[in-house]
């Protein structure tokens, strides 16, 4: 493959985590939001009403490229029609039991051993990822142990841009001290992640995708990336030490 390439970005959902539907934990998630709030109205009630204004929420998001901080996306967005002095205090917790109440996310077992050996291989490692809550990523890599193998993380609720904007591919290369032509962006979605790299002016970008939803789903045209893997140890396969 490519010798230019210095730098690997990684996304976090469907990449490096899988979600997996869990009722017991995602029923103790809703009802957690419900206390949080401090609601009369039951936790099933209250949720759907959460995930009608996180739609709204959503294309917003799209449409203008932009990411809430967690206050933000609490107070003006989800509940509006709560005290914000209670909310915002609140926001961080809040944001993390929303993202558990769409399920667990476990980390398949080649995920963390393929990330020690491309360190090992020289290559500076850093994450790109859309997400909603400002530590979740930051915490998770403390808990796994994989910190020290991570130069620069930039996640779009702290940035307030989202990918496919190239500032936040920018802003991530430029804290890993690597020129975006020699960095690749490691994503699962060929809509989102190729073109935002592309425009990025990376120098490669990888997409992992199922073999069954490749089937299904083939990226073409302007989706197309330079490399498609099944799985994340394949990464081992497309850069060699350097």
């Amino acid at each position: 493959m490519r010798d230019d390439i210095q730098a690997l970005f990684v996304d976090v959902g469907d990449t490096m985590r899988i979600l997996v539907k869990d009722e017991a934990h995602q029923a103790r998630a809703r009802q957690r939001l419900a206390e949080l709030a401090g609601t009369t109205e039951s936790p099933e009630t209250f949720y759907a009403r959460l995930n009608e204004r996180y739609d709204k929420y959503r294309a917003w998001a799209f449409e203008t490229m932009n990411e809430a901080s967690e206050k933000e996306l609490w107070t003006r967005w989800m509940l509006p029609d709560f005290p914000a002095e209670r909310i915002a205090p609140r926001a961080r917790e809040l944001a993390t039991q929303f993202r558990q109440s769409k399920g667990r996310r476990i980390v398949p077992p080649d995920v963390k051993p393929t990330i020690i050996e491309l360190h090992r291989r020289g290559y500076i490692l850093g994450i790109i990822s859309n997400l909603i809550t400002e530590r979740e990523i930051p915490d998770w890599l403390d808990a796994e142990g994989l910190t020290p193998y991570f130069k620069s993380v930039l996640l779009s609720a702290v940035f307030g841009r989202r990918k496919p904007a190239p500032e936040i591919y920018w802003e991530a290369a430029r804290r890993a001290g690597v020129a975006p032509a020699h960095c690749a962006y490691v994503g699962d979605n060929p809509q989102r992640d190729v073109v935002g790299t592309r425009h990025a002016g990376f120098g490669m970008v990888v997409i992992l995708m199922s073999p069954e939803k490749l089937a299904h789903e083939p990226p073409t045209g302007e989706y197309q990336p330079d490399v498609i893997i099944h799985t994340f140890g394949e990464l081992l396969e497309v850069f060699p030490p350097r």
